[in-house]
């Protein structure tokens, strides 16, 4: 289990504590918090996920890209929002490159 996926988890719970409370007390602001808190969380838990994944898929990779694979992972887990920003960077070129004119 990756970083992502348990401090993925500990914010969705501080989430769903900071909602909960927030509607006992009436407080919206402290509602609103806790639902972005929320889905912070479920993102971070996803991502984690998806690292995991990958970590499998590494130690099936042919011996001489292991090493380069492990260093992009490392990467990723370091840098999660670049990350995240690098894959929807690629994304957007390659959809706008597929795209007939």
């Amino acid at each position: 289990m990756t970083d992502q996926r348990i401090e993925g988890v500990a914010t969705e719970l501080k989430g769903k504590a900071q909602s909960g409370f927030g509607r006992l007390t009436g407080d919206r602001k402290l509602q609103v918090e806790g639902k972005l808190n929320e889905v912070k969380g479920k993102a971070l838990n996803a991502y984690g996920r998806v690292i995991d994944g990958l970590d499998g898929m590494v130690e099936k990779a042919p011996a001489d890209l292991r090493e380069p694979a492990r260093k992009g992972l490392d990467f990723a887990r370091r840098k999660p929002l670049l990350t995240t920003g690098i894959i929807a960077g690629a994304a957007v070129l390659l959809g706008a490159l597929g795209r007939k004119r």
